[in-house]
C-alpha cells in the first residue's frame, strides 16, 4: 500500500452498529442513599422499545449494507471471453472484474462476486500464471474449469479455497446445452459460497470517496469514453451514461450485452499498465507485482496517477500525481489490465 492509511482505516471501522434502546422511567424519586439503603431496581415500562441494527460497508464496493449480508467470503471465478462465450452469465452483479491478455490476444475476466452472488454465473474457463497475483489478495474461494498444470498448481499452492471443474464432484459445475463447447460451463456460485460460508468476508482493497470522488484530484479531465486496445483482436470501449450514472461497455465496436439483456456496466473503471511476461511461451503473465501508471476513471471524469502492488498478497494501491489517494465512486469496479504494448485513449 502507498503511505495512505484510508484502506486500514476502511478495515478498522467498516461495521458501524447502530443501536437505540428507549427506557422510560415513570416516576422516578430520589434513591436512598448509605450503606443500608435498600437496593433500588429499575425496570423498563411495557411500552420500551429496543431496536439494533448493524450497517457494514461491502469491502469491495464500498456502498453500506446489512453486515449479516457480508458475512461470507469472497468467490472470485475465470470467466471466458472468447467470442462464442458470450453472452456472459451474472458479470452485472460483480464487485469487482479484471480483465487481462490472454493467448492469441484475447482476453479473459477474473471475476469477483461478494455483495451480490447469483445463483449461478459463467461461462467458466482455465487458470493463468497471473491469476494468483489478483486473486490471493481477496481471500475466500477462486473457481476455474482447469489449465495447465503448471498453473493450477501455482494456483493451489495459496491459501484461496480452489473450486475446480475438472476434479469436481459435487455438482457445482455443470456444462449448459445451449451453448458451445468449451464455453458452456456454469457454476453455481451462491452453493458454493454457502458451504464455505465460516470463510471471512474479503479485506477491502480499494479506497472510496463520494459518488463523484474525483472532483478535486489534481488534473482531472472530463470523459466521456474510454478506448482500451489489448491486441488487434481486443479493444473495449466504455461510454459514460450520465442517466445510469454509469460506464456502458462495448467489444471491438459492437455493445456488450450480458445474457439477462442488460448492457454491461461499471462504477469505475481503473486502466492499469502492465508489463508482460512472455517466459511462459505462448501464455502472456500480466505483471503485476510491482508499479506503473493508472487512469481512475468515475461520475464522467478521469484523473491520472500510479498503481502500486508491492507483494502477491497485497492489494493495489492507487495514488493521485500529487501523492494523495485515488478514490472510487461506491459501486462496481472494472479494472482494465492494459499492455503496455497496448494503448488507451481518453475522449472528452
Amino acid at each position: 500500500m502507498s503511505g495512505d492509511t484510508a484502506p486500514s482505516r476502511w478495515r478498522r471501522a467498516r461495521t458501524v452498529v447502530i443501536a437505540s434502546l428507549l427506557i422510560p422511567l415513570a416516576g422516578c424519586v430520589a434513591a436512598p442513599t448509605g450503606p443500608d439503603a435498600p437496593a433500588v431496581v429499575v425496570r423498563p415500562a411495557p411500552e420500551t422499545v429496543a431496536s439494533a441494527s448493524a450497517v457494514a460497508f461491502a469491502p469491495l464496493r464500498g456502498t453500506t449494507a446489512d453486515a449479516a449480508a457480508l458475512a461470507h467470503p469472497s468467490l472470485a471465478v475465470k470467466i471466458d471471453n472468447h467470442v462464442e462465450a458470450r453472452p456472459h452469465i451474472a458479470l452485472n452483479r460483480t464487485d469487482i472484474v479484471f480483465e487481462e491478455l490472454v493467448e492469441g490476444g484475447i482476453t479473459r475476466y477474473v471475476a469477483v462476486w461478494h455483495s451480490d452472488v447469483p445463483d449461478e454465473l459463467g461461462p467458466v474457463r482455465s487458470i493463468r500464471p497471473m491469476d494468483p497475483d489478483i486473486v490471493v489478495p481477496f481471500g475466500g474461494l477462486v473457481a476455474y474449469s482447469g489449465g495447465q498444470e503448471q498453473f493450477v498448481a501455482m494456483m493451489q499452492d495459496t491459501p484461496v479455497v480452489n473450486l475446480v471443474f475438472d476434479y469436481d464432484d459435487t455438482g457445482l459445475f455443470w456444462r449448459a446445452d445451449d451453448r458451445p463447447g468449451p464455453h458452456d460451463v456454469i457454476l453455481a456460485a451462491a452453493e458454493a459460497v454457502r458451504r464455505h460460508a465460516d470463510l471471512p468476508a474479503p479485506p477491502v482493497q480499494f479506497a472510496y470517496g463520494t459518488q463523484d470522488p474525483l472532483a478535486a484530484a489534481p488534473g482531472v479531465q472530463p470523459t466521456s469514453r474510454i478506448d482500451a486496445v489489448f491486441s488487434d483482436a481486443r479493444y473495449p470501449s466504455w461510454e459514460w451514461e450520465a442517466a445510469s450514472a454509469t460506464w456502458v461497455r462495448s467489444q471491438e465496436g459492437a455493445p456488450d450485452f450480458e445474457a439477462s439483456g442488460d448492457r454491461v456496466r461499471a462504477t469505475n473503471i481503473v486502466t492499469m499498465r502492465v508489463g508482460i511476461d512472455w517466459s511462459y511461451g505462448e501464455v502472456p503473465r500480466t505483471v503485476l507485482v510491482g508499479e506503473g501508471e493508472v487512469w481512475v476513471s468515475a461520475a464522467g471524469r478521469t484523473a491520472h496517477g500510479s498503481w502500486a502492488k508491492p507483494t502477491r498478497e497485497s492489494p493495489i494501491a492507487l495514488t493521485a500525481d500529487d501523492g494523495t489517494p485515488l478514490r472510487l465512486a461506491p459501486g462496481t469496479t472494472w479494472v482494465e489490465l492494459v499492455p503496455l504494448e497496448g494503448s488507451v485513449t481518453f475522449t472528452p
